[in-house]
């Protein structure tokens, strides 16, 4: 029993990175798809009573939004590891310009979450916790290192 948490701003490849290594194992929640946090909440309970392997895929910037989920997964047994897209402000805002539709967010809403982001730490409730770097059009995965910074280098 597996639960990932991601962690990065609107436009950081958070769902693109689902799709890429996720999606043929693992169940996605996502309150983009879902919503309103009852549907969460609802479908949330239903992966943890069937020992469903899942990735919540949402922005989680602060220690506050991943409580939560990580108490949660605990509760049931369930092993947790991390993935911080990181997030460069630039980028994200280009990628996100790209969108259509719903999909699109507002600019500021992008930097709000740039604002408020903190870097995720193994002392959460983390089993393991990995970087993600967006190259080229390709992800790069990396082992945590704890003095990683969220924003910049």
């Amino acid at each position: 029993m597996e639960m990932i948490l991601f962690t990065g701003i609107p436009g950081s490849g958070k769902s693109t990175f689902y799709q890429q290594h996720f999606f043929h194992t693992h169940l996605r929640v996502s309150l983009d798809q879902l919503r309103t946090r009852n549907r969460e909440s609802r479908l949330l309970q239903y992966c943890f009573d069937t020992k469903m392997r899942l990735v919540v895929d949402n922005t989680n910037v602060t220690r506050e939004d991943r409580r939560n989920y990580i108490r949660m997964a605990r509760q049931y047994g369930y092993r947790i590891n991390g993935y911080y897209l990181y997030s460069d402000l630039n980028e994200c805002l280009q990628r996100n310009a790209t969108r259509t539709g719903r999909q699109r967010i507002e600019e500021k809403g992008v930097i709000a979450k740039y604002r408020q982001l903190q870097s995720p730490a193994l002392q959460e409730g983390y089993d393991q916790l990995f970087l993600v770097r967006l190259q080229a059009g390709d992800f790069l995965i990396t082992e945590w290192q704890e003095d990683v910074s969220a924003k910049k280098e």
